[in-house]
């Protein structure tokens, strides 16, 4: 089993439990607008780190990560983009990455907005984990955590607390 920490749109700050939610956690996962290198080295000094960047982050991140990644964890394909929308209304590069790649898992992030949603269109399960920095409309710092078990995606809680 590998236990997840999902968050995105950081825009430069963490939020002050991040280390103690995602304290049983293997892997971080950054849905993009990270907002600063220091946000990405605390984070990949705590766990290992995959990310793509967003659309505020600048040319250090845009060289750290990439626009888009797909990977395997398990037996789950995972495709992550920051602005990908969701199901019924992806983003056209998101839609790209999924009926190219057929990912089991896809995450996204920018609404700010956190949302767990099952595609039956394409099969797949997609997370949006909200937003965990102090910038944007948002009110509600938002984070998840989940597992991985073989094919099987579990065990998903919500951290949540006003800004």
């Amino acid at each position: 089993m590998t236990r997840i920490g999902l968050l995105s749109d950081t825009h430069g700050s963490l939020p002050g439990k991040v280390f103690e939610f995602f304290g049983k956690c293997q892997q971080i996962w950054h849905a993009g607008d990270i907002g600063s290198i220091e946000v990405a080295e605390k984070l990949q000094a705590f766990r290992p780190l995959v990310a793509v960047y967003g659309n505020i982050d600048g040319a250090p991140l845009r060289t750290m990560f990439g626009e888009y990644r797909v990977f395997q964890v398990e037996e789950v394909k995972v495709a992550m983009i920051h602005i990908g929308g969701y199901p019924g209304r992806y983003s056209k590069k998101a839609a790209e990455i999924i009926r190219r790649e057929k990912p089991d898992l896809f995450i996204s992030g920018h609404s700010h907005i956190l949302k767990v949603m099952f595609d039956k269109k394409f099969g797949l399960l997609h997370i949006n984990p909200g937003a965990a920095g102090k910038y944007g409309l948002h009110q509600k710092i938002t984070m998840v955590r989940f597992a991985i078990e073989g094919n099987e995606i579990k065990d998903l809680e919500v951290f949540e607390k006003d800004r």
